[in-house]
């Protein structure tokens, strides 16, 4: 079992200390960094830094002494930002697993609140997955519920862009439950995404849409021409557009987020519309043209006074 070398703290030269190769925390917000590094200037390092130790043979020969991190990345990253050259740490003895080392990581950066939604999500991922825990045994490790657990780790699921709006706080977490609701359906999905982006939506809002969506889907199902007439209009103008039946006729609803965006989605009416005049006539349609004066003369005839008897 671990425990720290003779319970005190040591100064570490912050350049012989490794990083934690298990460390979850991919982003690191460089202004909070900056404002961490200002108060060590002023305050020094509060909270020792957890480390391992190990001796190595250097290839000229002797030994050296090598660090790794445990916990503090935050704190090793903002040291050396105020230029300091030695940081407080504990130092833990006894043989250190790499469950060990994510474990404690995990630990520490969900404690401090620190992980972003991202960042924790791929954590528990890697517990599950390299580790082999069940969601429930995450959760014990980490104080939290197994649905807590299954919930964050659905986060990865989210196109690419989308979790980096998340790590960047463009979105909240809270953002993505709705985000999910439509996850197997990518055009609607975007399409919401960037209303939450552009139209600043809340949660709340978020959540109203998605199931509207849900909803409207289910509801035609039974009407398959519908749907793919629907599929067309937001392949060609790319946004969302809505169809309502109604029991006689419709409305056709189009989704914009800008003065910009309402006048692209015009100009791209306007280019289908000019394509499709310009297109050249099918065989049916060139004789449908050839009958059109045929036809007038017929309906002209069908009301003509001499077609009528007393």
């Amino acid at each position: 079992m671990s425990h720290f070398y003779n319970d005190a703290i040591f100064w570490i030269e912050v350049d012989k200390i490794k990083p934690n190769p298990f460390q979850p925390r991919r982003d690191f917000d460089e202004v909070m960094l900056r404002s961490l590094a200002d108060s060590i200037r002023q305050y020094g390092v509060l909270q020792a830094l957890v480390v391992t130790r190990k001796e190595v043979e250097k290839p000229e020969g002797g030994i050296a002494t090598e660090y790794e991190l445990v916990a503090g990345e935050r704190r090793l990253r903002a040291a050396k930002l105020a230029g300091l050259a030695q940081v407080p740490a504990l130092i833990r003895t006894g043989e250190e697993s790499d469950l060990m080392k994510l474990e404690l990581a995990i630990i520490e950066n969900i404690q401090r609140e620190d992980l972003s939604p991202v960042d924790r999500a791929r954590a528990f991922e890697r517990l599950s997955k390299e580790f082999s825990f069940t969601h429930q045994e995450i959760g014990k490790k980490v104080g939290k519920s197994r649905e807590y657990v299954s919930n964050t780790m659905r986060i990865l699921t989210l196109p690419e862009h989308i979790k980096a709006a998340l790590s960047e706080g463009k979105i909240s977490e809270g953002h993505t439950r709705p985000l999910m609701m439509l996850i197997d359906r990518p055009q609607e999905q975007e399409t919401l995404f960037k209303e939450i982006i552009f139209k600043k939506l809340n949660v709340r809002e978020a959540e109203s849409i998605a199931r509207h969506i849900a909803v409207e889907r289910a509801r035609k199902l039974i009407d398959h021409e519908l749907i793919e007439i629907e599929d067309q209009f937001k392949e060609k103008l790319g946004t969302r557009v809505r169809i309502e039946k109604r029991e006689e006729g419709g409305r056709v609803t189009i989704d914009f987020f800008n003065k910009d965006d309402l006048r692209h989605l015009l100009e791209r009416i306007v280019v289908e519309s000019e394509i499709s005049a310009a297109a050249p006539l099918t065989d049916e349609e060139k004789i449908m043209a050839e009958d059109e004066p045929r036809r007038g003369e017929d309906d002209e005839s069908l009301y003509s006074v001499s077609n009528f008897s007393i």
